[in-house]
């Protein structure tokens, strides 16, 4: 385990490392429950939703860690499930088999990237101040989730300015399956909530253990943090011990759901039926398109900004990224991990799976290797006879750790060059859009298109990267094409 991990040379040992893959497990877990309630609103089954999750980020999570050694995990993207849901199913009117048909071919146009180097040149493309935004950038994203999950805050928005509910009119009335999204303009505003709530309080006791923890540099400190304040739920009564249903949750059922999307694809109601109509084709390529890009710039958001703060990849690893053949580089071998990620989930019949941000925390609490990964797998794969008891792990538990996490990462902010307008202005965007867009790849979009309006009003446009300029007319493409979606 030694030999092949390289734990000494990574100045870790086998019990942090299982510590940390255990931390991003419980810091991510949230989505086996996220999942099936979004991705169930096209009428897929909710329990097969349940496996192919679980089974779609142990197998990926379980691949990155043995073929590239690094510490991240893997599950179907946040966001890009509510595109699947809301705007490829509801909005454009295809079905869910149709759906999934996409993301498969997603999965292995971002596989073919990925072998024909295209992903790894972005990587050296992006200017080390821009990687130092992005790592801040996702402090600040993950901060943000946090305090969210956390419950501190909690928003107004006057009927006005109500935009659309259920994808629908703003002015409808009747809800028959009740009301599951409303979308609001700008004029939403943010605000403290009333400290009434026991809820809010634990988290903020939770912060506070963990914060204790951290400064006494306890070895993991933030899973010791996310379980002592799980424990401390139950008498609070924020955790409800009568709530397990062990019955409704059985394996039998579920897997008997799972064959109504394993391989659906591949029927005539998947990608035959998908290409049936060559008058949707252009539709049909926009929206992997627009797969595609997220899940793209997530990923290499997740590894900049996660990866070269902690030493996970150091400046060699970029460096024979840039001159290795094939996979023999650390960075080509993560990047390749991640890729054939959406290619499991599609087959099982979920969503496009990716690098989560939430490996922050497990990378937070000392995780250096792929044994982190490989313990949040098998925590996936425990899943399914647990999955009952998750529900004892309450969002207030894990929210500190993510609000910790958030303020390690914020310290790359320092090495970036304020007093250069020119850098401070792509820097801020890409920083601060991460957090209030709640997005990575919308947060790199900024600073880019920001940095590019810069290189031209500077006439220095020669001086940026082809794949730069490549990637901000993608970029603006992807916004106007989601703008006509």
């Amino acid at each position: 385990m030694e030999n092949f991990f390289k734990l000494k040379e990574n100045n870790t040992s086998v019990s942090t490392e299982i510590m940390a893959g255990i931390t991003t497990f419980l810091a991510m877990s949230y989505i086996l429950f996220v999942n099936p309630a979004i991705l169930s609103q096209t009428g897929m089954p909710s329990q097969a939703i349940f496996l192919a999750t679980l089974f779609a980020s142990a197998i990926s999570t379980l691949f990155i860690g043995l073929f590239a050694n690094v510490p991240y995990a893997l599950a179907p993207g946040m966001g890009l499930n509510a595109f699947f849901t809301y705007t490829v199913v509801f909005s454009l009117g295809f079905t869910w088999q149709e759906a999934l048909s996409m993301v498969f071919i997603c999965g292995l146009f971002n596989i073919l990237i990925t072998v024909t180097k295209v992903r790894k040149e972005l990587i050296r493309a992006i200017p080390e101040f821009l990687q130092h935004a992005i790592s801040a950038g996702i402090g600040v994203f993950i901060g943000y989730i946090g305090i969210k999950n956390a419950g501190l805050l909690q928003f107004i928005s006057d009927a006005p300015n109500i935009v659309s509910i259920n994808g629908g009119p703003a002015d409808a009335t009747s809800f028959p399956e009740g009301v599951y999204t409303v979308l609001t303009n700008s004029a939403i505003v943010p605000e403290l909530i009333k400290f009434n709530n026991p809820s809010v309080f634990l988290a903020l006791l939770g912060l506070a253990i963990t914060v204790i923890l951290m400064i006494r540099n306890v070895k993991g400190a933030i899973l010791i943090g996310i379980l002592l304040t799980s424990i401390i739920a139950i008498p609070m009564g924020v955790t409800d011990l009568s709530s397990l249903n062990m019955a409704e949750n059985s394996l039998g059922n579920a897997f008997g759901e799972l064959g109504q999307t394993f391989l659906v694809i591949f029927t005539p109601a998947g990608l035959p039926s998908l290409f049936s109509d060559l008058t949707r084709l252009p539709i049909v390529l926009m929206t992997i398109f627009a797969f595609s890009l997220s899940d793209i710039f997530d990923t290499i958001g997740t590894f900049i900004g996660t990866g070269l703060k902690t030493g996970i990849f150091t400046s060699q690893d970029i460096q024979d990224l840039e001159n290795s053949t094939g996979f023999d580089s650390k960075m080509d071998k993560a990047l390749f991990g991640d890729a054939i990620g959406t290619f499991f989930g599609a087959l099982l019949g979920t969503s496009n799976t990716t690098t989560y941000v939430e490996s922050a925390a497990g990378i937070g609490a000392g995780g250096r290797t792929g044994l982190t990964s490989i313990s949040t797998a098998v925590m996936f794969l425990l899943a399914m006879f647990l999955a009952p008891f998750l529900s004892l792990v309450p969002a207030a538990a894990t929210a500190p750790a993510l609000i910790i996490v958030g303020i390690l990462m914020l310290a790359s902010i320092k090495e970036i060059e304020w007093d250069d307008f020119s850098i401070a202005v792509p820097s801020f965007f890409t920083a601060i859009f991460m957090g209030l867009a709640y997005s990575i790849s919308n947060g790199i979009a900024a600073g880019f298109i920001t940095y590019g309006l810069i290189k031209l009003c500077k006439g220095e446009a020669k001086d940026l990267h082809p794949l730069m300029w490549i990637s901000i007319i993608l970029f603006l493409l992807n916004y106007g094409i989601l703008a006509i979606l």
